[in-house]
This record gives C-alpha cells, sequence and structure tokens, in this order.
C-alpha cells in the first residue's frame, strides 16, 4: 500500500467520523487505521475520544491497554483491560489479557482463574490457553501444562510459544526427547528457544 494510499483510507475514515451518527465507532476505526500503522500516540487519542463519545465501547479499552503495554506500563494495561471486562463481562479478551498481565507480574494463581474465565467465555482462545499452559508450568504442574498446551498445537500446529510450553513440560518430566522435538517444533514455528535450553536436552 501507497502512502498515497494510506492518506486515502485515513481521509474515508475522517470522512466516515464527521458523517456518522456513531462517532465513537468512527473514532474507534481510525484508532485501529493508526495502529496499524504504529502511531500509538495517534491511536491512543482517537480510542479516548471514541470512549468519550461511547463510555460503554469495551474494545477502545482493550486497545488502550496494548498501547499501555507497548510501553511497559503493566498497572495501566491492567486497570483498561478491567475496566473493559466490567463493561462487558462475557468479553473474553479483557479476561486474556488480565491474565497475561497477571503472569507478568508473578501474580500466578490470579492469572490462573482469569484465563479460566476467559476460556470458558471463548473455548477457542489459543493465546489464552496456551498462556494457561505456562501458569500451570510456573505452579509446577507439567501435566497440566501438557493438557492445555496438546490442545492448542491441535488445533494450530505453528503455535510456537504453545510448542516451547510443551518442551519445558517435558524437560521437567525428565523426557529430554518428547522435549527436544517439542523444541525442534517451537524453533520451526518461529518461536527463539533459549540456547541454553536447547545445551539441557542436548546432554
Amino acid at each position: 500500500m501507497t502512502q498515497k494510499d494510506k492518506k486515502s483510507i485515513l481521509q474515508e475514515f475522517k470522512t466516515e467520523m464527521q458523517e456518522s451518527a456513531d462517532t465513537g465507532t468512527a473514532h474507534y476505526n481510525l484508532a485501529m487505521t493508526y495502529l496499524g500503522e504504529r502511531d500509538f500516540e495517534a491511536a491512543e487519542k482517537e480510542l479516548r475520544l471514541a470512549i468519550q463519545e461511547e463510555p460503554e465501547l469495551a474494545e477502545a479499552f482493550v486497545q488502550l491497554g496494548g498501547i499501555a503495554m507497548y510501553r511497559g506500563d503493566l498497572d495501566s494495561c491492567l486497570s483498561y483491560n478491567k475496566m473493559a471486562a466490567d463493561l462487558r463481562p462475557r468479553f473474553a479478551v479483557p479476561h486474556g489479557n488480565i491474565g497475561f498481565v497477571l503472569l507478568q507480574q508473578q501474580d500466578v494463581d490470579k492469572a490462573v482463574g482469569a484465563f479460566r474465565k476467559a476460556l470458558s467465555l471463548d473455548p477457542g482462545f489459543l493465546q489464552a490457553r496456551a498462556s494457561l499452559g505456562a501458569a500451570y508450568l510456573m505452579q509446577g504442574d507439567a501435566k497440566g501444562c501438557l493438557e492445555e498446551c496438546i490442545k492448542v498445537v491441535d488445533k494450530e500446529p505453528h503455535f510456537g510459544p504453545a510448542w516451547n510450553n510443551i518442551g519445558l513440560a517435558y524437560l521437567e518430566l525428565g523426557d529430554k526427547a518428547k522435549a527436544r522435538d517439542a523444541f525442534e517444533k517451537a524453533h520451526e514455528s518461529g518461536y527463539e528457544v533459549p540456547q541454553q535450553i536447547l545445551d539441557e536436552v542436548q546432554e
């Protein structure tokens, strides 16, 4: 897409925003375009305008959480996703994001609860399932990790983080051969397994 095409699309969204009665959605759509261009400042401005027009727009809070995560502000990311989950309790994505932040903050038990909530709402939410597997592993439950992450790779064979979790779980269970196979699949899926781990399964 040329720069001219991008400007044309942006102009179309601006026109839609001016003409549409549903201006919150128009601001949100414009924010998505800015996010696609990685213009986070412009996207954040449009998302805040979207929320001004439509305070119930849970997706806008989720996207603000994503921008906060990109900036390394985990507390704000958590806060925005909690707002989204409060607005739309049956929206799986913010629950998954809450779990991810809690996992980063080492609050593993609460993270497990958030991932389970997300999966109860959307059993096909593979990122949440892979992250639940990682959380189980952090709790010392390697078999629980395997159970969840095998479900992920059955659905999406090139889901690198899930293969990595499977490798770590097998390593924990003392099966270096299966761990090695899983790490190879993770690598083939574009996931970079730390060299220290690869060295351990080669021993």
